[in-house]
């Protein structure tokens, strides 16, 4: 092999490899060691050099501005508009306390995530989940523990995303028909809506090759998150509450402990899906700049707080004030969209097509820009396994817009063949990963090797 030519290869195929083996003129890089210290080390040589040519980390110029749209966009989700659906089963006291108790949790893992992006022995920046467990526990241990939550945990996302944006879709063609039966006669099937926004959304990447590049989107789905979450609560609460009657005591609908228990282990689990984005916040943190002036930390924690205080502004006042506006009447399943949903059943005629197709609109263009972020961490994976296969150091322009396009239709024909799996999937990811990410942090803080970057 010449000087300075870099081999990528693979010593099995179907053995689920992590870390690639690279071999260059001078010898092997690969992870190993006994210690966390000695693979933190080896793992730095391989990961500089990852990090050039994969898509989350191949730009590093992001900033305050682009950090922050990353983590609105990629926290404001549909999920929040089912906070009042918990409220039905938690009452007030109880919903306003568990909502306060895991919006403080969030932060408190975001945390710990944020300043184990850096070891302070090494220098090694980890801008991946998989990245951090590998070296918190080896190889082998790093990938049992971590690549199963991480794996599905993207394609979920944009599972979901294309259902909810596809579902939208449709919903605001069909508003903006009226009663036309001829208009609603033309109109597309629900799988065919999905497939019409996958068409959008791949089309959409094409133009942003990383991360990095995709702030401007992400601050298009920032605001238009922010908007459909400030519509509909102001809206519930200018058009007052129903004439049937708004109560606020925990419904009679379970009929024994096991389903009261049900119910409130499914209303936690709403509101701590509410709080979405944990899977983002390395890759997010991974776009900065090295400034040995101020730490990354520093700079993401800054992030951090001015995006999750708009959060915050937008789910409790959203989770409070559906709440007061409909009560027990709140449609009780999860799958109905929640405030949307009771909006649209007691005020649908209040209010104009125009206005109802508008927030539609506002959703699907939500939708839109967060696919491309969670589209791009499993492109990242993807990739890396790609560049096993085919022993090169780095993908073609053409190469890399063909896994989109593959990505894309993978993520379609899981909306279409397994249209639950986004949102019973999404429970299992959230939980999961919280209890891997404490599992790391005390296996590396044992060690002593990746240090806070303060």
């Amino acid at each position: 092999m010449e000087d300075g030519v870099v081999e990528v290869r693979v010593e099995r195929i179907g053995s689920w490899r992590i870390a690639p083996v690279i071999e260059e003129a001078f010898g092997g890089i690969t992870v190993e060691g006994t210690s966390s210290l000695q693979r933190d080390q080896s793992y730095k040589q391989l990961n500089d050099r990852l990090d050039l040519c994969l898509p989350i980390t191949e730009s590093r110029n992001g900033n305050f501005f682009s950090i922050t749209s990353h983590m609105l966009s990629s926290g404001i989700g549909l999920q929040a508009l089912l906070l009042p659906v918990a409220f039905t089963s938690l009452g007030w006291v109880w919903g306003i306390i568990c909502l306060s108790l895991l919006f403080v949790w969030q932060l408190y893992t975001i945390w710990l995530l944020v300043d184990l992006h850096v070891s302070t022995t090494t220098g090694t920046r980890y801008s991946r989940y998989l990245d951090l467990a590998i070296v918190a526990f080896g190889e082998k241990m790093g990938k049992l523990a971590a690549m199963l939550p991480t794996m599905y945990l993207s394609g979920g996302a944009c599972e979901l995303l294309i259902i909810n944006g596809g579902g939208s879709l449709q919903l605001f063609y069909e508003t903006m028909c009226g009663g036309d039966p001829k208009c609603h006669d033309k109109g597309l099937t629900g799988t065919e809506w999905f497939l019409v926004f996958v068409c959008i959304a791949i089309f959409m990447a094409l133009f942003f090759p990383n991360l990095n590049s995709l702030a401007w989107i992400s601050l298009v789905g920032a605001v238009t998150g922010i908007a459909y979450c400030t519509i509909l609560w102001t809206l519930s609460v200018s058009k007052g509450r129903p004439l049937q009657g708004v109560t606020y005591d925990p419904p009679q609908l379970s009929t024994s402990k096991v389903d009261r228990f049900r119910d409130i282990a499914n209303a936690l689990a709403v509101i701590s899906l509410a709080f979405r984005g944990h899977n983002v916040i390395l890759e997010i943190q991974g776009t900065l700049p090295t400034n040995p002036n101020v730490s990354l930390r520093r700079r993401m924690w800054r992030g951090v707080i001015a995006s999750y205080l708009i959060i915050a502004l937008c789910h409790f006042p959203l989770a409070i004030a559906g709440y007061w506006a409909y009560g027990n009447l709140m449609p009780t399943s999860y799958q109905k969209g929640g405030i949307l949903n009771a909006f649209v059943k007691f005020h649908q005629h209040d209010v104009s097509k125009t206005l109802m197709g508008a927030i539609y609109m506002i959703i699907v263009i939500a939708c839109l820009c967060t696919y491309q972020i969670y589209s791009l961490l499993a492109l990242d994976s993807w990739e890396r396994i790609y560049l096993w296969i085919i022993k090169k150091s780095s993908s073609a322009k053409w190469e890399r817009i063909g896994l989109k396009i593959l990505l894309g239709g993978f993520t379609y024909l899981l909306s279409v063949a397994l249209p639950f799996m986004g949102s019973s999937l999404s429970v299992v990811r959230q939980h999961g990963l919280r209890l891997f990410r404490h599992v790391d942090v005390y296996s590396i803080g044992d060690c002593n090797i990746v240090g806070f970057d303060s």
